[in-house]
Order: structure tokens, then C-alpha cells, then sequence
């Protein structure tokens, strides 16, 4: 019999809650050891125009960071019981398509582990290695499945997972003249974070200029905002980042901006408060007591909407050549 999984039935709840504005499509399905199979869904709803822009949600990444696919799901439900009543957000919907994956690794979760059913860790397992040396383990190893951060064998093709993520976002976001991608996870440490590529090396992107006009837009509308934005560089180096690798084959396309963001939301400011779930595997992820859970769930409701309508509005705010100098200049004093 198969183990439950409650956000694959919350998930089921939202779809039928929404079914007339949803489109729904399951991207695989992942076999647990027993036969168990658990389906990875990509929800979208808005324009589907690809003229328009778009902004992908993603979470459940890592198994056992539940918070990440919690935050998402949150999101989409939101917007599911608004679009009953809120005509400004169907007005939204008419210049933007959202689409979500909010359980990525649905085999991790249900087995209560960093990595998919086969021991590797999505977040290490795309085919991009660092320039520079990354720290031992963390930054992404091939000695044993048994290990944490365990890349896969080299030259094999990516996880399944990975590679529904990836089809998706070529077909929904890289399609696109501008699009935005978050990523939900938890991460150690007092602060919530907000990271851009790249980690697999300590070079600027790209579109660094593009980034900092963002992040600048967001500190102007959320001036009691308490994320840190940075490069992941800034932090440790890694192999195999799917984001990284993601954004790369954005870069190789005539035109179009991909910005692509990770949430890293900080498990120490739940530990600190609550030390026993030091003692729980969970409990180094994810906030435990209810009422801490629903403030996390509420305080990135509102970064999720922004991104939304910086999507919708990318034109108005996208640096001139001009503007794109300044922009790229600050950026490098900022965070270089």
C-alpha cells in the first residue's frame, strides 16, 4: 500500500477547488522501492500565450525540506479561492501565465530524505561542473549514494525528475521573451535568503544588471522586507546546480531574460525557538508548530505575488542600455 502523502492530497484539493481556470498534467511518475508510484504535477493557469510572460514556481526539491512545497502550494490555493471572487486578479491572469511544480521530488518526500528514491541529490545532479573547488561534500560528490549530495554516476543522464523540470521550463519559461523561476527550499542558518545564479562559479551572470533592477524594484515596494539577496557564490561553490544549468541554455538563445531565484529560507530562526527539533529529522527543515508554519507560510505569500506582477509589468521596469550600465556597476559593488 502506498505511504500518504498530504501535500499530494492538498494538492488534489486545490486542482478540484480550481479545475475551470487550472491546467493540470502530470510530467512522470516516480516508483519508490515496492511499486509505489507518486506523480510529479505541473499546475499553470493565466494566458498561455507565449508572447506573454511567465513565472515558474517550484518546490519539494529536497525531501525532506517540506516547508518548500508548503510555501508553493500555499501560493497556488491563494490564488485559486481569489479567482472566485477578485476580478483584478483574473485581469492579472490576461498578462501573465503561472505555472507550478510544487512536489519536485515526491519520492524524497515520502521517504523522508535529501534525495530522490535513487540516493542522488536533484540540486547536484545537472550536468554543470565549478570552475573552482567547491567544499568537500556539500558541493556535490559521486563516492556513494549513501552519502548526502551525491551527484549520480558520471555520464548518466539526469534523474527523471530533473529532467521533467527541465522540459517544462523549455517549454512554459525559456519559450518566452522574459521569464522568472523561484525555487522553495529551506537552508541553515538566521536569515532568509534569496539567491541568484551562479554556484557553480564566482563570475557575474549575465543578466546581473536584469537582477539588481529586480531586486531593486522589490526593496522599493517592500521596504520592511527582512531577505538577503545575493549571489549563491557568495555562500559555497557547488556542481550540478539545476538552476545554473537551466539558466545556461537560457543563455544560449537569440533573445530573451530568464532570471532564475532560489528561496533559502533560514530552519535556524525555527530551531532557535523550538531547540527539540534538533532531535527530529523534519524538525532541522521545517517549522513543527503550527503556528510558527502558518506565519512562514504567510510571510512569502507576499514575495511569491510580486513576483508575479513584476512579470506583468517586466517592460516598465527591464534597465534601458543606459540604466543596464548603472545597474551592472552597482550590482558588482554590491555584491562583488
Amino acid at each position: 500500500m502506498a505511504a500518504e502523502l498530504p501535500e499530494l492530497e492538498a494538492l488534489a484539493r486545490t486542482i478540484e477547488l480550481g479545475a475551470k481556470w487550472l491546467d493540470v498534467r502530470t510530467l512522470c511518475q516516480v516508483e519508490l522501492p515496492g511499486g509505489a508510484r507518486y506523480p510529479i504535477q505541473a499546475i499553470a493557469l493565466g494566458n498561455p500565450s507565449p508572447e506573454l510572460p511567465a513565472v515558474g514556481y517550484f518546490g519539494g526539491v529536497h525531501g525532506l525540506e517540506r516547508i518548500g512545497a508548503a510555501v508553493v502550494l500555499a501560493y497556488l490555493h491563494s490564488l485559486v479561492m481569489r479567482l472566485q471572487w477578485d476580478s483584478a486578479l483574473h485581469r492579472q491572469l490576461e498578462s501573465v501565465r503561472l505555472v507550478f511544480v510544487p512536489m519536485v521530488n515526491p519520492g524524497g518526500m515520502v521517504l523522508n530524505t535529501r534525495a530522490n528514491p535513487n540516493g542522488v541529490d536533484l540540486m547536484r545532479n545537472a550536468p554543470v561542473e565549478a570552475t573552482e573547488k567547491v567544499p568537500f561534500l556539500v558541493g556535490g560528490q559521486r563516492f556513494s549514494a549513501g552519502l548526502p549530495w551525491y551527484r549520480g554516476e558520471a555520464g548518466a543522464a539526469m534523474e527523471q525528475e530533473n529532467l521533467a523540470v527541465c522540459e517544462l521550463v523549455d517549454r512554459e519559461l525559456l519559450s518566452r521573451s522574459f521569464s522568472l523561476a523561484v525555487d522553495c527550499h529551506s537552508g541553515f542558518g538566521l536569515a532568509d535568503r534569496i539567491w541568484f545564479p551562479y554556484a557553480h562559479t564566482r563570475a557575474p551572470m549575465a543578466h546581473l544588471a536584469e537582477m539588481h533592477a529586480l531586486w531593486r524594484i522589490f526593496t522599493q515596494s517592500h521596504a520592511q522586507h527582512r531577505y538577503l539577496f545575493e549571489p549563491q557564490s557568495l555562500q559555497y561553490l557547488a556542481h550540478g546546480d539545476l538552476w545554473d544549468y537551466l539558466y545556461q541554455r537560457a543563455s544560449t538563445r537569440a533573445s530573451g531574460v530568464f532570471l532564475p531565484l532560489t528561496l533559502e529560507m533560514g530552519s535556524w530562526l525555527w530551531v532557535k525557538k523550538n531547540p527539540r527539533q534538533l532531535f527530529s529529522r523534519l524538525g532541522i527543515f521545517n517549522p513543527l508548530i503550527a503556528h510558527r508554519l502558518q506565519r512562514v507560510l504567510r510571510r512569502h505569500q507576499s514575495l511569491l505575488d510580486f513576483l508575479s506582477r513584476a512579470a506583468c509589468g517586466h517592460r516598465l521596469w527591464l534597465p534601458d542600455p543606459d540604466a543596464r550600465a548603472r545597474h551592472h556597476a552597482q550590482a558588482l559593488q554590491d555584491w562583488y
